[in-house]
């Protein structure tokens, strides 16, 4: 309680702190700096080195190997020859928190069984992966998995291939190395042939990593395990070495991208360094493409200058970012001022850090390096970039070690903002206090005396469906994807007539309080009960998604963290849910209509009014409109095919406006049936207009920051793409406004959570234990049930307030197909068969969830009480945990609909009057 008292009160001090005058935007412009460094102890090699194994095992800093000349001050270093290296350093970070430090561990670790420099190096799980590289003698095949084991004295030691990797195909050096999914790809970067011809490549190759994952004992021969070349890059990509290669996700999936890199022109003499060429073009490669036989390669917008011998680093959910790289500017200037790079004082590489976004395709300046460092792999370790060694000039290494920090982007939000805001979130504690005295009884608090008008009743609907999972996760999926998901929402019309000419009808002929009485008469009490139960716990997690969603939008504009917003939030939402009950919910909800709605209308004028005018075409070649995949091969159940999102939607449409007491409930609170179809039209008819402002925003989004990259800030996720333009672009005023249109829009739908789950809770549980004597304590209890729906939904907030988390969207679809789909299933089978009983729809529903279970467990490769999902399904040949998570609702209609239906023909029943239970006609 005292934590969500000081976050009100933080809350309210923002606005009496905040200046009035809009205040300027803090690193959100080109080339200014975006980057903090800080200096760490120096590699223990007083020279430094270029070319080292550099990753993370053991939450420690592997370094090895790499290749050098001499001191930098030494007058004979261009007559030196390279020497190669076997030495290893681990760096440990110590402490936790703010309290971090890092120290080099001065207790011997071993070294490499062979000197190696210029490898492609990726961290895995397993260890540290060099592929390839040089020595002394040239380019090597050899593949080594690095891993720091424990000694018996407590110290550590490096070993090396304890997991078999096989050795590479040919010799190659000065490539890349990432990994997509279960694979390591490497672009191999300068080869070497059977005849010892060394030249620049399009070679690329993977190896599955599964196969080496779950047996240590991998034989290095077998078939599953070699190295497979895939597509190169098509031949307007040149060959190329020293390219910047990792992995991002770019909207859609993990990609594997090459980016620039330097080659020597064709059939040219190599000693002439006027032949070596930079690359400016960049590349992404799609596996699921290649596997199925579709060209995978996708060229990309040009690096502002050509890059080479850098590092590419994947920061944030889609920014690529390059610490340093040459451009080989200088070296050309030399070589046609006919100078020797021995005589000339070389002035270091380009300091100038670019970062790419990969939904938009944009490029953008982050400012300046402290001192560009090349030829060395910088790495992600947390939330940090660290840069080891390296090479700072021609032939001169460094022993210097980097700590990089990618600075936020945040403007103060003001006063002005602050007291929309604040004025907004008073209002609605004031509706909750207005309607505190009107309730008399709990068919006062739960169904609002059925004296609601239909419009109003319609317009809560629309805005407990919409919620922050659409007014911010929508349009950020438009944002990073396209309108596949649009065709989704148009379902609502196909299960309108549905819910008007079936659903409603059998809940106001049994007068229901809470939709889940009908499967007590359909079926039994036990139903009832699971069926309650399992709808209460969906809105709790469903409060926790959104209140997550609102409360990252909000911490990125105010000093607020995260925590302390879903904690004002929720508070708030208790506060008048609590006090006014249902008429309080459907009355706020209908204010928090317009809001949410004039809120995207602005930001849709604006993002359009700053994008560039040939925006909308660049948008519409990018497939940023694309609505439909027309795919209906075996693997299109694990993509947005066209069926499966019509399937799906349907599926999800159909458990909401059938088994969700939360709209259900509104059915219930107008005068009468013909009332309760007119708000269910007009829901109806209102959510195609919005779906296209929603999906319209999200693109206006990209188009906006397509033409205005160095606006984007890579410490964001794509669900707070809508807050970042916000904070950022709005003017000052309309900005407090839309935010109250986030807070209306999670409101909107914990209010109703809350009030429909403290109905199942009383109504189902509660009142048929005749706890209470008296109506007035019902009314009593039913507020005390709501405020603990309340601080369960947030706590469940707390939870979801993960920054890494991807797409919230994403998980909000599979919590619904967990919990509703089997609802659904429950309802359609009571409602379209007569041969259903209580047993068997149990045991339809009981092996509805536990197959959901298994299959959200197994699709994110996790464990419950130690058993493996994903193994179970690929031992019996099932690779179901790889469907759409958009088909989860479907799915558990279909399990708990025919298992429940089979199982009723194996599994006696009571006999019961199923007249006006069900839509066929009785036998007599």
């Amino acid at each position: 309680m005292m934590q969500i008292v000081r976050a009100i009160l933080l809350f309210a001090a923002v606005a009496c702190s905040c200046p009035f005058a809009e205040a300027q935007d803090l690193a959100t412009r080109e080339g200014e700096q975006r980057l903090a460094f800080e200096s760490l102890p120096n590699l223990p090699d007083d020279i430094g080195v270029a070319g080292p194994i550099v990753g993370l095992h053991a939450d420690s800093l592997i370094v090895a190997g790499g290749a050098n000349f001499a001191a930098a001050d030494n007058p004979e270093l261009w007559d030196l020859p390279k020497k190669y290296h076997r030495n290893v350093h681990v760096l440990d970070r110590i402490g936790s928190g703010g309290n971090v430090s890092f120290q080099w561990n001065e207790q011997s670790v071993g070294e490499l069984s062979h000197e190696v420099a210029y490898s492609s190096v990726v961290s895995t799980s397993m260890g540290v992966l060099s592929l390839g590289g040089e020595d002394a003698t040239g380019p090597t095949n050899r593949a080594i998995l690095l891993t720091l084991a424990a000694t018996k004295d407590g110290g550590r030691r490096i070993v090396e291939n304890d997991r078999g990797v096989p050795d590479l195909p040919m010799p190659c050096t000065a490539g890349g190395a990432a990994i997509v999914g279960d694979f390591v790809y490497l672009v191999a970067g300068k080869v070497q042939d059977a005849d010892g011809q060394r030249a620049a490549s399009r070679m690329v190759w993977r190896l599955n990593l599964s196969q080496l994952k779950r047996d240590a004992n991998t034989d290095v021969n077998s078939q599953s395990n070699r190295w497979q070349q895939v597509a190169s890059w098509p031949d307007d990509g040149p060959r190329r070495m020293f390219a910047q290669v990792t992995v991002q996700h770019d909207g859609f999936g993990d990609r594997l991208y090459v980016l620039g890199g330097r080659r020597f022109v064709d059939g040219s003499d190599t000693s002439d360094l006027r032949n070596l060429q930079a690359c400016s073009d960049c590349w992404s490669f799609d596996p699921a493409k290649f596997d199925a036989g579709v060209d995978p390669w996708k060229r990309l917008a040009d690096s502002p200058k050509p890059l080479t011998a850098g590092t590419a680093v994947p920061y944030g959910p889609a920014y690529i970012i390059v610490p340093g790289a040459a451009t080989m500017e200088i070296l050309h200037q030399v070589v046609d001022s006919g100078t020797e790079m021995r005589d000339f004082n070389h002035p270091g590489f380009p300091r100038t850090t670019y970062a790419y976004h990969t939904v938009t395709d944009t490029w953008f300046d982050m400012g300046d390096n402290e001192g560009t460092q090349v030829t060395t792999p910088a790495i992600r370790w947390g939330d940090d970039i660290f840069l080891v060694s390296g090479e700072i000039r021609p032939r001169v290494r460094t022993n210097k070690v980097w700590r990089i920090k990618v600075k936020e982007s945040k403007r103060s939000f003001g006063a002005i903002n602050m007291a929309v805001v604040i004025a907004y979130l008073l209002a609605m504690v004031g509706v909750g206090a207005w309607f505190t005295f009107r309730n008399q009884s709990t068919d006062d608090y739960f169904r609002g005396g059925k004296q609601i008008p239909w419009w109003a009743a319609g317009c809560s609907i629309f805005a407990t469906m919409l919620s922050s999972i659409t007014y911010m996760a929508v349009p950020a999926k438009a944002f990073a994807q396209d309108w596949v998901y649009a065709v989704g929402n148009l379902l609502i019309l196909a299960v309108a007539p549905i819910a008007i000419y079936v659903a409603l009808p059998f809940f106001r002929r049994i007068d229901a309080t809470s939709a889940y009485e009908y499967l007590e008469k359909r079926f039994n009490r036990t139903v009832r009960l699971i069926g309650s139960g399992s709808f209460s716990l969906f809105h709790i997690f469903r409060m926790g998604v959104v209140l997550a969603l609102a409360a990252l939008a909000l911490a990125s504009i105010t000093p607020l963290t995260p925590a302390q917003c879903v904690l004002v939030m929720g508070a708030l939402s208790i506060i008048y849910c609590t006090l006014g009950g249902v008429e309080a919910v459907i009355w706020t909800d209908t204010i928090q209509t317009f809001v949410l709605i004039g809120g995207a209308i602005l930001c849709l004028y604006f993002a359009i009014q700053g994008s560039d005018p040939g925006s909308f075409s660049a948008a519409s070649e990018a497939g940023k409109f694309h609505m439909v995949n027309i795919d209906f091969g075996p693997a299109s159940f694990t993509t947005m095919a066209i069926w499966v999102v019509v399937i799906g939607g349907f599926g999800q449409n159909l458990a909401s406006y059938t088994a969700d007491q939360a709209v259900v409930q509104r059915y219930m609170t107008t005068s009468d049936e013909k009332m309760a179809a007119k708000s269910i039209w007009l829901n109806g008819w209102m959510a195609i207009p919005a779906a296209a402002l929603f999906f319209g925003m999200g693109t206006a989004f990209w188009m906006f920051y397509r033409s205005n990259p160095e606006k984007l800030d890579p410490t964001i996720a794509s669900d707070r793409i809508m807050p970042l333009f916000i904070s950022q672009e709005l003017p000052i005023g309309l900005a407090g406004l839309v935010v109250a249109g986030i807070f209306a829009a999670a409101q909107s739908t914990v209010s109703t959570s809350m009030n429909s789950g403290a109905t199942t809770i009383v109504t189902d549980f509660l009142r048929p234990l005749s706890i209470c004597k008296s109506e007035r304590s019902y009314l009593w209890l039913a507020r005390i049930v709501t405020l603990v729906m309340g601080v369960f939904g947030t706590a469940a907030g707390l939870l979801f307030v993960d920054p890494d988390i991807k797409s919230l969207f994403d998980q909000f679809i599979g919590i619904l197909g967990m919990f509703l789909g089997v609802l659904a299933g429950l309802f359609a089978l009571g409602a379209t068969t007569r041969n259903a009983n209580g047993p068997g729809s149990l045991v339809g529903a009981f092996i509805s969830i536990a197959f959901m279970i298994a299959i959200v467990f197994a699709a994110n490769d996790k464990q419950l009480f130690g058993l493996d999902f994903r193994s179970v399904f690929d031992s019996v040949g099932m690779e179901i945990y790889k469907v759409s998570g958009y088909l989860y609702a479907f799915i558990g209609i279909a399990i708990c609909y025919v298992v429940g239906l089979i199982a009723s023909y194996v599994l006696p029943g009571q006999d019961k009057d199923l007249d006006g239970l069900v839509l066929l006609r009785s036998r007599k």
